[in-house]
């Protein structure tokens, strides 16, 4: 069977419609046959005609329909607008939720074999809360115990934050034992899953030179005991590892190096692998991928967007069986 890939087409004021034609036109029609793009058809019809793509879309009701076309098929969201690169925040809040409500019912379906978001400003997921698609998707598995995963990945590694889109000064308050091995159950599950290989894992410290490893520090207090516990369950993991060194090459020895926060392994992922990467959400009840990176408001109709993430997010679900 031929399942289907979701691309939800993210925030409407974005380089979106422009990694989406770039993506479509590197891709065999095979490959295009199994796509449906969760939009509104009126708003990717007219960024096209904006950014002079020739992509032809057509507009279709469920994932069932027209898939022997060549055309890109989209399963139509309202929106108001009325410029198609400056659509509202209010608008483009209630269409952004309404789309990934849609993508989350069909990504559960047995013929769907994965779901892709595009880039998205995270304040139409969660005006008060700083969530994010793997947050926002987890609450709605009902994953409320925190033991989703985001996993950035290409060939040469993977890395974890353990916690996500917070501020620097909430992470020492978030992390604690229970967290941790939590996440790293889901890690080696999930990477087992996709990967056939069971991970070797490296762990950070949370302070600079794990804090000499003071009797007091979270590296002694926390990380220690959650990666020993982790040993003796038969985990491959070793930490807590130097986060100023670690970069340069004896991130090598690893299938994914995690670290106590965000900035702390995706800003030296990118300086290392730049646009060649993916954004995988482990726990989930299906597979979600995204880009690994943002909606690039300051490039959007310049013709300067890069769509090799997206189109890594493509290739990745189309390879697995």
């Amino acid at each position: 069977m031929n399942k289907k890939i979701l691309i939800v087409s993210g925030d409407p004021n974005s380089i979106n419609s422009e990694i989406i034609y770039k993506t479509w036109n590197k891709l065999n029609f095979k490959v295009k046959k199994k796509i449906y793009l969760i939009a509104n058809f009126e708003l990717i019809r007219k960024q096209f005609k904006k950014i002079k793509s020739k992509v032809r879309v057509i507009k279709v009701k469920s994932i069932n329909e027209n898939t022997s076309t060549s055309f890109l098929k989209i399963i139509d969201i309202p929106l108001k607008f009325k410029n198609p690169f400056k659509v509202s925040l209010k608008s483009s809040t209630k269409y952004i939720i309404e789309c990934f409500n849609l993508a989350h019912k069909l990504a559960q379906n047995s013929e769907v074999k994965g779901l892709i978001n595009c880039p998205i400003d995270k304040r139409l997921l969660n005006k008060s809360k700083k969530i994010g698609v793997t947050e926002f998707l987890a609450s709605k598995c009902k994953i409320n115990n925190g033991s989703e995963v985001m996993l950035i990945h290409n060939k040469k590694l993977s890395v974890v934050p353990l916690t996500t889109h917070i501020n620097v000064k909430n992470v020492s308050k978030k992390i604690n034992i229970n967290l941790i091995i939590k996440k790293m159950k889901t890690l080696q599950r999930d990477f087992k899953k996709l990967f056939n290989k069971k991970p070797k894992i490296g762990i950070l410290g949370l302070n600079p030179h794990n804090a000499e490893l003071s009797n007091n520090s979270e590296e002694i207090k926390i990380i220690n005991p959650a990666i020993s516990k982790l040993k003796k369950k038969g985990f491959y993991v070793k930490g807590p590892l130097s986060a100023d060194t670690l970069f340069i090459n004896n991130y090598k020895k690893y299938d994914v190096v995690v670290g106590m926060y965000h900035d702390q392994v995706l800003a030296p992922f990118k300086s290392l692998f730049h646009f060649d990467a993916i954004n995988i959400t482990l726990g989930l009840n299906y597979l979600r991928v995204s880009p690994d990176h943002g909606p690039a408001k300051d490039i959007i109709n310049k013709n300067k967007a890069n769509h090799l993430s997206l189109l890594r997010c493509v290739k990745f679900i189309n390879s697995l069986n």
